[in-house]
């Protein structure tokens, strides 16, 4: 395979139905992670969630501190490989709910974190009770050319924080999700991967897990709204190229992000603590 040039990103998306046990999910990722440094992968793109998973409500996931031993353990792993890697990770807190986490790294060394922002209260749904929201910074990375943003699942309903990620200059925006089924939820995730990359002209990648209470649906937008790839419901990966090309063509003809008249805000408000999130009758979705 030719070297990297900037013009091109071979990246790599993984749809694992997760498991509870971090030891158990560690053996399966790194796995994973090898085959796709064979592979040539430039960018590997685990869901939220990679390190311990659970469906029910009253179970949380294991949460570890980042050097404690799934993420060291992974980033060892891959410690002589350049491919960069972004996993969903369960990172332990003082006050016992720990933060929903993303962690990018590459050649042994932590290139961002970010802790997830937007916390899934809705739907009948209080993702707050078991998860201490992240407050930023807003942060963006690079590989071989490209930039690259993180944003966490239910983050991606929140354009301004897309719009942010944007503004620092992401050719990409990763999205890492655990989905949670729901009446029209697999068109909503659909509809705002789309939009995030239409409005923004950058790349949206989409990282999905599946089983149990999860939609899957791993995704990659083009930055003009065209879904270049996508995975259904089984476990599987996803591999794409996204180029620079393509990226540059459609802000040429739609320079919206040297268009637009206002800015917005990188410091977050106090998060929202709301009284009823249940389900209206009349809908049946958030």
């Amino acid at each position: 395979m030719s070297e990297p040039t900037g013009d091109t990103l071979l990246i790599e998306c993984v749809q694992p139905a997760s498991v509870l046990s971090a030891t158990d999910n560690l053996v399966s990722t790194i796995e994973l992670a090898h085959e796709a440094a064979a592979r040539g992968v430039q960018l590997l793109i685990f869901p939220e969630s990679a390190s311990s998973r659970s469906d029910d409500m009253a179970v949380p996931p294991q949460g570890q501190a980042l050097d404690g031993p799934f993420m060291s353990a992974l980033i060892d792993a891959l410690a002589d490989s350049t491919m960069a890697v972004i996993c969903g990770f369960t990172e332990s807190t003082d006050d016992g709910r720990p933060h929903n986490t993303l962690v990018a790294f590459r050649s042994g060394e932590i290139l961002a974190v970010y802790r997830k922002i937007h916390l899934y209260d809705a739907a009948g749904v209080k993702e707050s009770d078991s998860i201490t929201p992240g407050d930023g910074p807003v942060v963006t990375f690079d590989v071989d050319g490209f930039r690259v943003g993180m944003m966490t699942c239910y983050d991606v309903r929140f354009p301004e924080l897309a719009r942010l990620l944007a503004e620092q200059g992401a050719d990409i925006l990763a999205v890492p999700t655990s989905w949670v089924r729901g009446p029209l939820k697999e068109e909503q995730w659909l509809t705002l991967c789309a939009a995030r990359a239409i409005e923004n002209t950058c790349y949206v990648v989409g990282a999905a897990q599946t089983g149990g209470l999860r939609i899957g649906r791993s995704i990659v937008v083009a930055p003009d709204g065209v879904v270049e790839a996508a995975l259904g419901t089984e476990e599987d990966v996803l591999v794409s190229r996204l180029t620079r090309q393509r990226i540059d063509r459609v802000r040429r003809a739609f320079p919206m992000l040297a268009q637009r008249r206002f800015t917005i805000s990188a410091t977050p408000l106090p998060f929202p603590v709301l009284e009823n999130t249940t389900v209206p009758a009349s809908t049946g979705t958030p």
